[in-house]
């Protein structure tokens, strides 16, 4: 009995102390805060906030990348997250909804909350996200009488309830600020004025009941309606997307409403076929410099990063890799300078936030080019200066309070005291870096097998009709593929009596891609592209026969409209199908009565899974006569070695979509030539969360024909690192000492000007590949000497680097330059490489 009631205090005891230890560790409850606005900016708890918003899509990474990129997010110096939530991956089927693994909504925004910041939510449910269907389910097409996007009473009741579901899971997990979350804005519609004057009245009439239908469901934080210019509904703030919203964005359609940019593009979406997209970190932070200085108070980097679109969700033509320019890389990799040039400004924009926010704005205009923006709060010494020479190619000088300032073109200096520069948008002190793309040792010498798909007879398709079926309609969004076959039988005196000519097999189609098939045997492969999906497709038929032939055709979708008026009713797919060239004349076989299937039979059975695989018998790569199309390739490999990305190289295939392990890594099509020559996008990422350490199963389904022999699994870095400054560009921020609104810059070795060299974490500066102090060239990961260099570059940047983690070069540790520089020369440039 002792026992017993001395073994039940025990427990009595561990139970307390296991309550108490989880109530010392247990997080604490978030506190609820107030938002509200002004005609100046967000209030949050009562305090007006400079907000600097990054946007970053949960579905295009994995919850495994979701922490780094929100570390990373937050280093760079933003306060704020957007996201779209994206309807269709929800709810794929009416009433069937879906929030598992990197659809998880409510983990990404506890997630942005833990890492202390903030979140915009942009519920849409039209999202012009480069996004399949513009994030509608396909399921909203079948609707009876319904027409997307206007004042229709089908449409609007489905979009609602939709809107209901999400704005009550988010409260039901207190996510919104006022509850203790991080949800201080929502959105509701996206970009509508695009389209609005389609639907004339009934489009005004629903702009004003999804503002009205929104903040009745949750009023407690503002609603925001982007780039709906001066018709926005009183109770949303209209805000500016777009790459220059202090010239283009005259503000709100209110006074009392702050001026924000939702979206300030950071390069441009690619579409298979568009050459590269590039914008330059000084012209996004010039921009930004304009719009904060005219009256900006919220800037948002659409994207900040971009991500993958995985499997079949990218929009019509959008190829795999979204928005790669990004300051974070489609692999969550810092893109220097963007990274750190836009972390700079953004620490410059908040030591003027006091004077931004609670200061009076004047705006002197010196000639054509020269305007100085000035916040000052009378009566304090609080004051802040936006010097703004907006020439596009010269450089010029100005006079500010008695102290002479040279700008250079098209660039904002930023005087936090009105007396120092500590930002100019155009000259970058921070870190450059260059991407490489190494092959895996462990994941190489991958072992082909290989499976020809089979190419049906109308006798083969359990469908039926009298012409091709439309492609929309008829795949349901389920599938890429439908196969369309029909027959033909030609007389012998029909044929084209001189021996070089042959019969034309022409097919009118509505977009996107096909291959098409004659007895059997592949006659060629046709596309259009993101701006002409429609297309003739024209080949020669080599292979007729008098008596029957068949006709087969794969009809190919690359996702689905994004955007623009009356989306429900797109169509893609054959139109037309021809025979020319016979004796007897053009032959007409649309009405000629077709059997149809969506999918294909490699697909339908999930071969690209180890259960699936085990359906179809494989052969050996070497068994395989050259390339073919509609053929299915199979390998296995080993986790890649090391901590880096991983992404693999396609460049040898033309157009398909890969799986590893089950799950798709999207569509590539590396055939699609830019007018550059090349494949918009060679590599695809393959997340590491998607491997397991030994046995990887890799498929390849190629639509047209290629040689997998020559695919590679790549490790993805950004080790070469570089640096690149002069004697005449601003100290860097963090040599700024500032108290009591006095800025000082730090002296270190006799310098406030140094470059800088940082590895990422746990690797170290293992080569100096560059140097040079004086007039060097070029860009980082190609440097070249000028006609000047001080003698100890190498040697001086060696000894201050080698081995480190990072590194500060004073510029003053170089020799003096040679007699044989004719000017003052005074730009390093130097360029490192890191490792383990």
């Amino acid at each position: 009995m002792a026992n017993l009631r001395s073994g039940a205090l025990l427990l009595v005891l561990l139970c307390f102390l296991v309550a108490a230890n989880a109530k010392k560790t247990q997080k604490p409850a978030a506190k609820p805060v107030k938002v509200a606005y002004d005609g100046r900016s967000l209030i949050i708890d009562g305090k007006k906030e400079l907000l600097f918003s990054g946007s970053i899509h949960y579905p295009r990474s994995t919850p495994e990348m979701w922490g780094d990129l929100l570390n990373k997010s937050k280093e760079g110096g933003l306060n704020v997250i957007q996201t779209y939530v994206f309807w269709n991956i929800h709810e794929p089927e009416q009433g069937k909804f879906n929030f598992e693994g990197n659809y998880d909504l409510i983990k990404f925004i506890k997630m942005v909350g833990d890492h202390g910041m903030y979140v915009t939510l942009r519920i849409g449910p039209f999202i012009e996200a480069e996004w399949n269907a513009g994030g509608f389910p396909y399921w909203l097409r079948e609707v009876n009488n319904i027409t997307f996007r206007t004042f229709n009473e089908p449409f609007m009741q489905h979009m609602k309830n939709y809107s209901e579901m999400i704005i009550r899971m988010v409260e039901k997990e207190n996510l919104f600020a006022p509850q203790g979350g991080p949800i201080i804005m929502a959105q509701i519609e996206n970009e509508y004025s695009n389209v609005q004057q389609s639907y004339r009245q009934n489009g005004r009439k629903y702009i004003q009941w999804a503002a009205d239908m929104a903040t009745s469901l949750y009023s407690e934080v503002p609603w925001i309606m982007c780039k709906q210019k001066s018709d926005a509904p009183l109770n949303v703030i209209s805000t500016c997307n777009g790459r220059k919203c202090a010239d283009t964005f005259k503000g709100p359609n209110g006074p009392n409403k702050p001026w924000m940019w939702t979206e300030n593009w950071t390069a441009q979406y690619r579409t298979f076929g568009d050459p590269p997209s590039q914008r330059a970190a000084e012209d996004i932070s010039y921009a930004i410099a304009r719009f904060f200085a005219k009256n900006g108070t919220l800037n948002n980097y659409y994207m900040y990063h971009g991500g993958t679109n995985f499997g079949r969700t990218s929009s019509s033509f959008v190829a795999t890799r979204y928005y790669d320019e990004a300051p974070l890389d489609e692999f969550g990799l810092q893109r220097e300078p963007k990274y750190g040039h836009l972390r700079d400004l953004h620490t410059a924009l908040k030591l003027t936030e006091k004077a931004l926010l609670y200061g009076t704005q004047t705006v002197e205009k010196i000639g054509a080019d020269i305007e100085i923006t000035t916040w000052e709060k009378p009566g304090t010494k609080i004051c802040a200066a936006f010097l703004a020479n907006n020439n596009t190619d010269v450089d010029l000088a100005v006079n500010f309070r008695g102290v002479n300032f040279v700008l250079p073109s098209e660039s904002v200096s930023i005087l936090p005291d009105c007396k120092t520069v500590v930002y100019n948008t155009q000259q970058i002190v921070g870190q450059h870096n260059s991407r490489n793309m190494e092959p895996s040792a462990t994941a190489s010498n991958l072992k082909w097998e290989v499976y020809q798909e089979r190419v049906p007879s109308i006798n083969d398709l359990k469908r039926k009709s009298e012409s091709p079926l439309e492609l929309y309609s008829f795949t349901r969004d389920t599938t890429d593929y439908a196969w369309y076959s029909t027959s033909i039988n030609i007389k012998k005196k029909d044929f084209p009596k001189k021996t070089n000519t042959h019969p034309v097999l022409q097919i009118d189609s509505l977009g996107h891609a096909l291959a098409a098939f004659v007895n059997g045997e592949f006659v060629g492969f046709g596309h259009g592209n993101n701006v002409e999906k429609f297309f003739d497709f024209k080949k020669e038929i080599t292979n007729l026969k008098p008596g029957k032939n068949d006709i087969s055709i794969l009809g190919m979708l690359v996702g689905f409209p994004n955007s623009g008026a009356y989306m429900e009713k797109r169509f893609a797919g054959p139109r037309a199908v021809l025979v020319q060239g016979l004796m007897a004349g053009t032959l007409d076989v649309t009405a000629n009565n077709w059997g149809q299937e969506t999918g294909v039979y490699g697909e339908r059975e999930q071969i690209f899974t180890e259960e699936g695989a085990k359906k179809v018998q494989w052969k050996p790569l070497s068994e395989m006569q050259g390339p073919k199309p509609i053929t299915w390739y199979k390998a296995t490999f080993d986790m890649p070695e090391g901590n880096d990305p991983i992404a693999i190289k396609m460049d040898s295939m033309s157009k398909g979509m890969v799986w590893v392990n089950g799950k798709s890594i999207g569509r590539y099509w590396v055939s699609f030539l830019s007018p550059l020559g090349q494949p918009t996008q060679s590599e695809y990422h393959i997340p590491r969360s998607f491997l397991k350490p030994n046995g990887n199963l890799l498929v390849v389904f190629e639509e047209t024909g290629g040689n997998p022999g020559e695919i590679q699994i790549l490790k993805v870095n950004r080790d070469t690192i570089c640096s690149m400054v002069s004697n005449n560009d601003p100290p860097r921020l963090k040599k700024f000492a500032g108290k009591k609104n006095k800025l000082k810059a730090i002296i270190k070795n006799g310098s406030t000007r140094s470059g800088t060299l940082s590895c990422s974490e746990g690797k170290s500066i293992k080569t100096i590949e560059f140097a040079s102090f004086g007039n060097p060239e070029g860009v980082c990961g190609n440097l070249t000497m000028g006609t000047c260099n001080a003698p100890n570059s190498h040697v001086a940047i060696e000894q201050i680097c080698i081995g480190k983690n990072s590194c500060d070069i004073p510029l003053v540790v170089f020799d003096k330059l040679s007699k044989e520089c004719t000017r003052p020369q005074n730009q390093l440039a130097v360029q490192a490489r890191c490792g383990f």
